[in-house]
């Protein structure tokens, strides 16, 4: 079973940074893919970023509205992966979501963690 876990959300002023960890379960981290998305008070969910395994080269890519701005990374040695968010706006205020999915030795994996918010204000 493969489990996540975010933190490092919180208050932050708009133009300021903060780093969100996303750590997962297992010895097959590097196995998988691992995305950010969001979600806003009444909205639906949306893609921020993605890195790829490490066979596909760790590509990462990004939504038009975080470009330039958010970076997606990783250690696979601490199965962890982070979301560097930095130039933040009022309008990156919502709940952040990690989710990885992938395969190894014959298994399917696809799981979400429970969410940290970020919410952008002075």
């Amino acid at each position: 079973q493969l489990q996540l876990v975010e933190s490092g959300g919180g208050l932050v002023q708009p133009g300021g940074s903060l780093r969100l960890s996303c750590a997962a379960s297992g010895n097959f981290f590097s196995f998988l893919n691992i995305s950010w998305y969001r979600q806003a008070p009444e909205k639906q969910r949306e893609f921020v970023a993605r890195i790829g395994r490490d066979s596909s080269g760790g590509v990462t890519i990004y939504a038009d509205s975080v470009k330039g701005r958010f970076t997606i990374s990783r250690d696979n040695a601490k199965n962890t992966a982070y979301l560097e968010m930095s130039s933040l706006k009022p309008e990156d205020t919502a709940v952040y979501y990690c989710n990885a999915y992938g395969a190894y030795a014959g298994n399917r994996y696809q799981s979400w963690g429970q969410g940290t918010q970020v919410t952008v204000s002075s």
